[in-house]
């Protein structure tokens, strides 16, 4: 038999915070349940059995398909039925918990059920952020480790639930979010590997880009905001973990641990950041389509407010000038790098919110009226 924590009963919850304070306590107990067993492992110590742990998972009940707010786009299930989701890191998404757990609560007004879930936790995702013990092992250590220990299945980490794919099988609860624990706890790994700084960085709002001097303008923007004691953001990270705080704030314990990397990781993100978390993350996906689905595949499970994809186009038509602005309007689909994921027939168009959003924001710094607007901002 596995060596598991205590059986803990599932809790009905109607206060959000209750429930979200009953996830944070029993990720907890499971992950120092883990790094515990992997230390005395490490150590050299006799681990008999397996040992394992638990993710944490929320369900919910309904009988009506009635809600309170139909305006919104989450924060509720489509019909009646039994919902679930396992949770991960609610130390990095304790906010986002929060706020969908109210919504659903106002949406259907039931309890929200917390216990623990049968989905093990791989010990690689339950390591702290700085902590590393495979080159501390023999090969023979190495080797027991997956005797010892549940390691990273990627069969339960697939996009079927996301991409509309998912089957339920009898008796199973329908899914309560897009992402599963182990799929969410893979890409924030992942995240690490590919752009150099931690998930707890990244911001609501991301830009990608391919051209290394918007970079460039983006880290002298920065660092110019972090010598600005009046800034809105608090601080500016770079590869690495490299932490600027902004004037008069106080250095964190957690800045000592940032260094430069020796060569930039293969898609570096910067992050000026703001202390709700609505700042901006930047990250430079390098050449090529198949880049930009792997990123946001893995920045996806942060769930931020929106993301943009930052060119530089010649010109396309010959009234254009160096400098104007080009709105795409959708994904034309000759890169083929979805074709998996989506069939060719459904469209991928921009997403109509952020077109309006940027033309305002093009006006506002411009002044320019509508009608000359078009002089320096087209659609195309």
């Amino acid at each position: 038999m596995p060596i598991t924590t205590d059986p803990a009963p599932a809790t009905h919850f109607s206060d959000p915070d209750a429930a979200v304070a009953c996830v944070q306590r029993l990720y907890q107990q499971q992950i120092e349940h883990l790094r515990g067993a992997m230390q005395r492992f490490v150590a050299g110590e006799d681990v008999p059995e397996r040992v394992r742990a638990f993710y944490p998972y929320v369900r919910l009940h309904t009988t009506t398909v009635a809600r309170a707010d139909t305006r919104l786009a989450y924060g509720f299930v489509e019909g009646p039925g039994t919902f679930e989701t396992t949770l991960t890191r609610p130390d990095l998404f304790a906010r986002y918990y929060t706020e969908q757990f109210r919504l659903l609560r106002n949406s259907h007004g039931v309890a929200l059920e917390v216990g623990l879930s049968q989905q093990p936790v791989p010990i690689h995702f339950s390591f702290a952020e700085h902590d590393y013990v495979e080159g501390t092992l023999t090969p023979e250590r190495r080797m027991l480790m997956r005797d010892r220990f549940d390691l990273p299945d990627l069969a339960a980490m697939d996009d079927g639930i996301a991409n509309g794919t998912w089957t339920r099988r009898p008796g199973q609860a329908q899914p309560l979010s897009l992402f599963t624990a182990p799929r969410v706890d893979y890409s924030l790994h992942r995240l690490r590997h590919y752009t150099g700084t931690a998930p707890e960085w990244f911001q609501n709002f991301v830009l990608f880009t391919n051209y290394q001097f918007y970079i460039d303008e983006f880290v002298r923007l920065g660092h110019a905001e972090m010598a600005n004691p009046d800034s809105e953001y608090i601080a500016f990270v770079e590869p690495g973990n490299v932490v600027t705080r902004r004037t008069g704030l106080p250095v964190q314990d957690i800045d000592e641990l940032g260094a430069p990397p020796p060569r930039l990781p293969q898609m570096p993100a910067y992050h000026l950041m703001r202390a709700d978390r609505s700042g901006i993350t930047m990250v430079n996906i390098g050449v090529g389509p198949a880049n930009a689905k792997t990123i946001t595949d893995h920045i996806a499970v942060l769930r931020p407010h929106a993301w943009m994809m930052l060119g530089h186009c010649a010109g396309l038509r010959n009234t254009q000038q160096l400098g104007d602005y080009v709105l795409a309007h959708a994904y034309v689909r000759e890169d083929h790098v979805l074709d998996e994921e989506l069939p060719l027939w459904v469209p991928i168009p921009a997403l109509a919110e952020i077109q309006v959003a940027l033309e305002q924001a093009v006006a506002d710094v411009t002044q320019m009226e509508r009608g000359a607007l078009k002089r320096i901002m087209r659609t195309g």
